[in-house]
């Protein structure tokens, strides 16, 4: 069996260009560019960099990102206070608070504060529930980038037996909700989970999202599995998925018919994400259909 690199990179770059040629054509015809806020509370070096990243790819593409730097310090009702002055600010169309919050903030009160309109992280409980009911939902940004890689793969979903190893708000309960939306069968492990290997030999399509190198390896799959690695581990000083690693790499070629490398598959897929949901919260505060 030779297995394919589902590559994020390159399919990034390409969805990159195309917001940018689509944001090229929008702004002259609605008079502004897309605006968009993000929220960092604390010093934590990883989300000022990261963040710093989602900046720099939006002012690329068009969008005009504001980031609001607050300290530790900040207290709950002030940064609800915030959100509340942009909720209200008709000149922006998505907000996003970068997670996670430092200690002794509620980060579920914070997200529900959003309006969901503009929740461009798909985070909001109405948004999780419209992903259901809805053609166009928001979807939060690391779901839609992993059915973007499945898509561009040419993978089917549909009556495919999905299972998803991780259930975090902010990865694995949206995923599995997006498989379900694309008609897969879908089973949700977790930390609790028994005998997680009997699961894991069924996937047809395996999404992983624990944070725990070599937690699945490759005699835990079937053969012709589909992976999809959304975790980012470091082992040994190398940066290593759930299942992605240069020491199973052989034994992976000769049960897995793709998977997406570590780093260069889910990670880039990401960002890019969240610029698709700034350009479609910005068309429908305009009311124009999403594509």
């Amino acid at each position: 069996m030779i297995m394919k690199t589902i590559d994020g990179k390159i399919l990034a770059a390409k969805i990159t260009e195309a917001v940018r040629t689509e944001m090229a054509v929008l702004q002259p015809k609605l008079g502004r560019a897309p605006k968009m806020d993000i929220i960092v509370v604390g010093e934590d070096p990883y989300s000022i960099k990261y963040v710093n990243s989602k900046k720099k790819k939006s002012e690329e593409v068009g969008i005009e990102c504001d980031v609001h730097l607050l300290s530790a310090t900040t207290k709950q009702e002030e940064l609800l206070n915030l959100i509340d002055q942009l909720n209200q600010n008709n000149q922006v169309d998505a907000i996003l608070v970068q997670l996670p919050l430092p200690e002794g903030f509620d980060e579920q009160q914070v997200l529900e504060a959003i309006d969901y309109r503009k929740d461009v992280d798909g985070l909001h409980p109405m948004n999780v529930g419209l992903m259901q009911r809805v053609e166009d939902p928001i979807i939060p940004c690391t779901s839609k980038g992993i059915l973007s890689l499945l898509q561009e793969a040419r993978v089917d979903i549909a009556g495919k037996h999905c299972v998803v190893v991780g259930r975090s708000s902010l990865v694995g309960y949206p995923t599995a909700q997006l498989m379900l939306k694309m008609n897969a069968t879908v089973t949700v492990c977790h930390s609790q989970t028994e005998n997680l290997a009997q699961h894991t030999k069924e996937a047809d399509i395996l999404i992983l999202a624990t944070g725990n190198p070599r937690l699945v390896t490759p005699d835990m799959m079937k053969p012709g599995v589909v992976v999809i690695d959304v975790a980012i581990n470091f082992d040994n000083g190398k940066m290593v998925g759930d299942a992605y690693h240069p020491a199973y790499l052989d034994k992976l070629g000769k049960v897995v018919s793709a998977i997406t490398p570590v780093p260069g598959g889910v990670g880039p897929m990401t960002v890019v994400s969240l610029l698709q949901n700034c350009l479609d919260l910005y068309k429908k505060h305009h009311n124009l259909e999403i594509k």
